[in-house]
């Protein structure tokens, strides 16, 4: 399962896949989120629309009680010429059929002051002053008829009859998001009222006519505003549309119904709208929860005529058949981005399985090949780039198999060559140890003859010749010994100028070095943890290959260091140089620029891996004609304590 999810072709799926779900996650949530707005600001458009139809039909009732008491413009001169006289009961009969034909719920008479000559309600309750309605101040002030919407005491309906007072009665029910109020019952009415002057001859003011409709459960006007804005339209058997007059904001007249099927009277208003329209005095439209259903609502305040907020005009539409085809259409929109996202998923998947099928030839090709089967191929040639990489791999199969077949026919070279210098080298062991004991002889004789007495002085620098020299031979064979024998690797703490002193004593017992040879030693370079003749070996071959570089003749110098906790060994030459297209490839193996059966290319590739297992690297300047630095950088000895086997 970890190398599945590891593959190529599960990230890229993955990746695909993430990157299809996020998009169309994003565009589905924007596109829903926008659907909904769309939807909402149509309807909200819409419901400030009936707003303003419900605001003119409420208007009309105004103006129609207004137009009524204009009408009886030759009733008003009759009733002006019986105040005149003191005839109030010519007053009275002509009032009597003014409120029969208007049906309206109060009718007054009022004299110049505002004071109440005669009540349709009950005509012996008189002499009341109405001059702070502010409908009756208005045409005390400007002699002007006028009209609007007013709040009305109960102890002034309560003298319009029993009748009135108890429609404005309300026990205030306890609404959800209402504005919390001490409040339980509310007694005060409000009403729609018109008010005309009765002028006499002269133009003077000799009374008022005023008449009134309390809209506290007055539901005709409320259910014509219903029927002009929304024409009776019905969902699932429910009024898609409402409208509802609050005085201030207690629901006093409405369509709304509770679940019982009883209008929702006695209710409060929200206290965000409260705050909105009957505080701030705006208009308020949005979604809201009305007794038992969500409505698209819009709210208006009722103002009196001297502009005091003292109610709210409401109409609203109900949101589930304008918010139902809004998911309808959402879930169809989703179900075929869900669609689409899978399809594409399914696209994506059979697209990169059917690109990724090199891909899988190729790692089958590296398995086969770690196998041990070199015969086998990618074989596919796919358009395009993949086409080229399954070609290019397939030319580096071949490659490695040819270069696979030099390397074993080099192998077999230097396996017989080794095999060779072992034989060579064992025979040499035989020959040196052979040498060693007629040189042991001979020194031994020399120093015997050299203590003779009456020796001349020539025979003992002849003798002298002979021992220094026979005993150069013997340091020769034992170094050569040292350096052939055969021995497990030991690492320990060694010295780099005594090892480096032993290798050039060594290269010096070559015939026919014609090189001269510097040594700059450090006496404080530390020491490093190493296999001695390992190390030895390193050196020797620097030395072999800085001599081959400089068949004229030159100059060799060893140098020691101490750079931090590393000692550094500096071999350089006067020789030829290397070019700089080699020097990336002079530490690989079998490269060499040598004549055919000069050079293996394993000397410096030998030396370079020996340096790395001791913790150390080996680096080279080289400049042509001038001659080639070998920088060998070792740990010291207690840094690479550790790393003693």
């Amino acid at each position: 399962m970890s190398g599945l999810r590891g593959s190529i072709s599960f990230r890229l799926t993955l990746g695909l896949i993430a990157v299809f779900v996020t998009a169309n996650a994003v565009v589905s949530a924007l596109t829903v989120i926008n659907i909904g707005n769309v939807l909402l600001d149509e309807v909200q458009t819409r419901v400030r629309l009936d707003l303003n139809a419900a605001r003119q039909v409420y208007e009309g009732h105004t103006r129609q009680m207004e137009s009524f008491l204009q009408a009886v413009s030759l009733d008003r001169v009759r009733i002006a010429e019986a105040l005149e006289t003191g005839d109030m009961g010519r007053a009275a009969r002509l009032l009597e059929e003014m409120r029969a034909a208007g049906r309206m719920d109060i009718l007054r008479l009022l004299d110049s002051s505002g004071r109440v000559l005669w009540r349709g309600a009950d005509q012996t309750v008189v002499g009341d002053s109405l001059a702070e309605d502010p409908v009756i101040a208005q045409v005390l002030a400007t002699r002007r008829p006028a009209s609007g919407t007013v709040l009305v005491p109960h102890g002034v309906l309560a003298r319009e009859g029993t009748e009135l007072a108890a429609r404005a009665v309300f026990e205030l029910q306890p609404t959800p998001a209402a504005k919390p109020t001490d409040r339980t019952t509310e007694v005060d009415g409000m009403a729609i009222t018109a008010a005309q002057p009765l002028l006499d001859a002269r133009g003077n003011l000799v009374g008022i006519l005023s008449s009134a409709n309390l809209l506290n459960r007055r539901f005709d006007l409320v259910d014509s505003i219903k029927e002009v804005v929304f024409q009776g339209q019905m969902w699932q058997g429910k009024d898609i549309g409402t409208a509802t007059i609050f005085q201030k904001d207690l629901r006093i007249s409405t369509n709304v119904l509770t679940e019982r099927g009883e209008r929702a009277i006695g209710t409060l208003l929200s206290a965000q709208v409260y705050e909105a329209v009957l505080e701030r005095g705006e208009v308020w439209a949005d979604r809201a929860f009305v007794v038992n259903d969500w409505y698209i609502t819009a709210y208006e305040p009722i103002r009196d005529p001297q502009d005091r907020v003292i109610g709210v005009l409401y109409v609203g539409l109900l949101e589930e058949p304008f918010s139902r085809p809004q998911r309808v259409l959402q879930a169809v929109f989703l179900a075929i981005m869900a669609f689409t996202t899978l399809l594409s998923l399914t696209l994506a998947w059979a697209v990169t399985r059917n690109v990724l099928k090199p891909v899988g030839r190729i790692v089958r090709l590296s398995e086969r090949f770690k196998m041990g089967d070199m015969a086998a191929r990618v074989g596919i040639r796919p358009p395009g780039e993949m086409g080229v990489l399954c070609e290019a791999i397939d030319r580096m199969a071949e490659a490695v198999v040819e270069r696979e077949e030099k390397l074993k026919e080099v192998t077999r070279q230097q396996i017989g060559q080794s095999e060779k210098l072992a034989s060579v080298g064992r025979l040499a062991a035989g020959v040196a140890h052979e040498i060693n004991n007629p040189l042991t002889g001979v020194l031994t004789f020399s120093h015997l003859l050299k203590e003779k007495p009456y020796l001349k002085e020539q025979d003992r620098q002849d003798l002298d010749v002979i021992i220094r020299e026979t005993t150069r031979v013997r340091e020769i064979v034992r170094s050569l010994l040292d350096f052939a024998r055969a021995a497990p690797s030991v690492r320990r703490p060694v010295d780099l100028n005594q090892v480096i002193s032993q290798t050039i004593r060594l290269f010096r017992s070559q015939k026919d070095v014609t090189i001269s040879i510097e040594e700059r030693f450090d006496p404080q370079i530390p020491q490093v943890t190493a296999d001695p003749n390992q190390l030895q070996q390193v050196f020797l071959n620097l030395s072999l290959n800085a001599w081959e570089a400089m068949p004229q003749g030159g100059h060799l110098c060893f140098t020691t260091l101490r750079e931090g906790d590393q000692a550094v060994v500096r071999v350089e030459d006067t020789g030829c140089g290397i070019p700089k297209e080699h020097l990336d490839k002079i530490f690989d193996p079998f490269f060499t620029t040598k004549a055919p059966g000069k050079g293996t290319g394993l000397g410096l590739s030998v030396s370079y891996g020996i340096v790395q297992q001791h913790g150390g690297t080996m680096l080279v300047e080289s400049e042509v004609g001038v001659g080639t630095r070998f920088t060998v950088l070792l740990p010291a000895a207690r840094q690479a304590s550790g790393d003693e086997p």
